[in-house]
């Protein structure tokens, strides 16, 4: 049974996070062998104010 985590910011349509999850577990499948029905992906989605990359919160840059 594969586990796919994927942390992602925030904000993106939930047509979007279909395609994403349908893509994903379409390579899973691919690459393993593993049933769909098998593939477990989990989202796990970060305000901005909860995410930095240098120092710098994402809901501070412009």
């Amino acid at each position: 049974m594969p586990i796919v985590n994927i942390d992602l910011i925030a904000g993106r349509s939930q047509d979007q996070l279909k395609g994403l999850i349908e893509d994903v577990t379409s390579a899973v499948v691919k690459n393993t062998g593993a049933p769909a029905e098998h593939v477990h992906i989990i989202l796990n989605e970060m305000q901005p104010n909860r995410y930095s990359v240098g120092g710098v919160l994402k809901s501070d840059e412009k």
